[in-house]
């Protein structure tokens, strides 16, 4: 198993990433989108909505930022590395979630509670 990991430039010393972490990405637990798609299905028609309605938190960071996040969340002390020569791929992908927030529905788990719900699941799996 160490010697797959270390194939993906995962090891006990540093964990490559692809890019340059500067793009910028939202994230939500899934707990939130749940919630976000009983509030639409109870209180709405497809009438009611259009074509479709963006769930986000409508906030994004740096993928660097997350990285350090990870890194703190599960007690990492290895070097976190960035391979430029990777793509970034889009510099930010941030959804409008106008329509969902007039509908009074926000987001209710941080990023920071989201990874340490993440990180306590994965954990008790083991």
């Amino acid at each position: 198993m160490i010697e797959l990991l270390a194939g993906f430039g995962i090891t006990a010393e540093a964990v490559t990433l692809w890019g340059t972490g500067t793009p910028r990405r939202e994230f939500l637990h899934v707990d939130d989108l749940a919630a976000a798609a009983v509030l639409i299905m109870e209180r709405c028609t497809w009438r009611d909505m259009g074509d479709f309605v963006n769930v986000g938190c409508g906030e994004d960071l740096p993928i660097r930022e997350l990285a350090e996040k990870v890194r703190a969340a599960v007690g990492f002390t290895g070097e976190i590395r960035w391979d430029s020569d990777k793509p970034d791929g889009t510099p930010r992908k941030l959804l409008d979630v106008s329509r969902i927030r007039a509908l009074g529905w926000a987001p209710s788990i941080g990023l920071d509670e989201g990874i340490a719900r993440t990180v306590r699941e994965y954990q008790s799996e083991e």
